[in-house]
């Protein structure tokens, strides 16, 4: 008996071993952006394209408003509340990080303190950027103005408020592997980049796991909205059945073909992707009509 104990004392002790290597924070290579120059103006089509200030700007910001990142913004899901942070280039948000570290917060979810980040920031989708764009986004958020609001701890009961574990939630859920695998034409391509690297459209239309990952099988197919309240529409191509130029035309002005408007966090997701050039409109259109059907 006494070996037996023993034995299962060790076998435990390897198994926490084990697991606390795997759920280890794993960032970028220390010369990741490496003879990278950030582009301020391409900056600025990466963080209206990826949604930054949907999030990070306060709630109730107007006009240019939009471009002081102050945080506060409450996200309400089955595993507590998170609050998006400061993220202005002050000392209540980023001022100290470097490009480095904006590249590990968005394409691997680790914090400048090597600590896991939670995935409302959605680095599920970030983790397809090119380091270039990282590069080019921070030297755009570095030119925007100072809020001095402190950032707000998440409201999260245990066992989701212990970061470790999410490490291990990173094996089964983080990947840079694309949906759309081969895209047709340059079109469809730019529009694949838009939606699976920057616009996180998934991450909301898209239906999760138990794990609350997103359930890449159904991809686009709808969810239920992580308030309770109502479900987030389905937008793959067996379910909306709008043109391309009617999709094109919704993401610039809000206004569906049948005369109805955004509502909700989509509105603020319209004001962003109004910020693109018609040709990126039109290619996120393309790129949504180029999935696959579910027949």
């Amino acid at each position: 008996m006494r070996k037996f104990l023993i034995g299962c004392l060790l076998l435990a002790g390897l198994v926490a071993i084990a697991l606390w290597v795997l759920s280890r924070p794993m960032p970028l290579a220390d010369d990741a952006m490496a003879g990278l120059t950030g582009d301020p103006v391409n900056g600025e089509t990466v963080f209206w394209a990826g949604g930054c200030a949907s999030c990070h700007a306060d709630p109730d910001a107007k006009g240019e408003d939009k471009l002081i990142l102050s945080g506060g913004y409450r996200i309400v899901s089955p595993f507590g509340t998170f609050i998006a942070p400061n993220i202005s280039p002050g000392p209540a948000g980023l001022e100290g990080w470097n490009a480095l570290d904006l590249a590990n917060a968005l394409k691997a979810g680790v914090s400048p303190e090597r600590t896991h980040l939670y995935p409302s920031l959605p680095y599920t989708t970030y983790i397809r950027m090119t380091l270039q764009d990282v590069a080019d986004l921070k030297s755009f958020l570095d030119t925007l103005p100072v809020s001095e609001r402190p950032s707000l701890a998440h409201e999260l009961s245990f066992p989701f408020n212990i970061r470790r574990g999410l490490g291990l939630w990173k094996q089964l859920n983080l990947t840079s592997a694309w949906i759309l695998t081969a895209p047709s034409d340059p079109e469809i391509e730019r529009g694949r980049y838009l939606v699976e690297a920057l616009g996180h459209c998934g991450e909301c239309h898209s239906p999760r796991d138990v794990t609350g990952g997103l359930d890449r099988s159904r991809w686009m197919q709808g969810a239920p909205n992580p308030s309770g309240k109502g479900k987030i529409p389905a937008i793959d191509p067996q379910s909306l059945k709008w043109s391309a130029s009617d999709i094109a035309y919704y993401l610039e002005t809000g206004f569906t073909p049948d005369y109805d408007s955004a509502g909700g966090q989509m509105t603020k997701v319209v004001q962003s992707i109004a910020h693109l050039s018609a040709e990126d409109r039109n290619a996120i259109a393309a790129y949504l009509k180029a999935l696959p059907g579910t027949d």
